[in-house]
């Protein structure tokens, strides 16, 4: 595995496609959707099965990271679907990209 940097991102997780979404932020990626797929973090995502990694977007600092998040837990689900299906049409599990 590549040497991670600190690096602020944004990201959602899904249980399918056009299923349960998650949003969070981190400043290690690999790290935090590793733990959200071995269900080393409880609460939400352990509890419905949010593993598959199929939005992300990375940022300059852990303040705008926060900003960009909080921003889009308050979208209404439709938009983050599009925002999803508009740059990962087939829903992929990003995961495997970051290593």
């Amino acid at each position: 595995m590549r040497e991670r940097l600190f690096q602020p991102a944004v990201y959602i997780l899904a249980s399918q496609r056009n299923g349960t979404l998650y949003t969070g932020v981190t400043s290690d990626l690999v790290r935090r959707i590793y733990e959200h797929r071995e269900g080393m973090v409880p609460g939400f995502t352990r509890k419905y099965g949010v593993t598959l990694l199929v939005w992300f977007e990375m940022h300059a600092t852990m303040e705008h990271a926060i900003v960009r998040e909080t921003r889009i837990k308050g979208w209404k689900r439709a938009w983050k679907l599009e925002l999803i299906e508009a740059a990962n049409p087939d829903w992929r599990d990003l995961y495997e990209t970051l290593l």
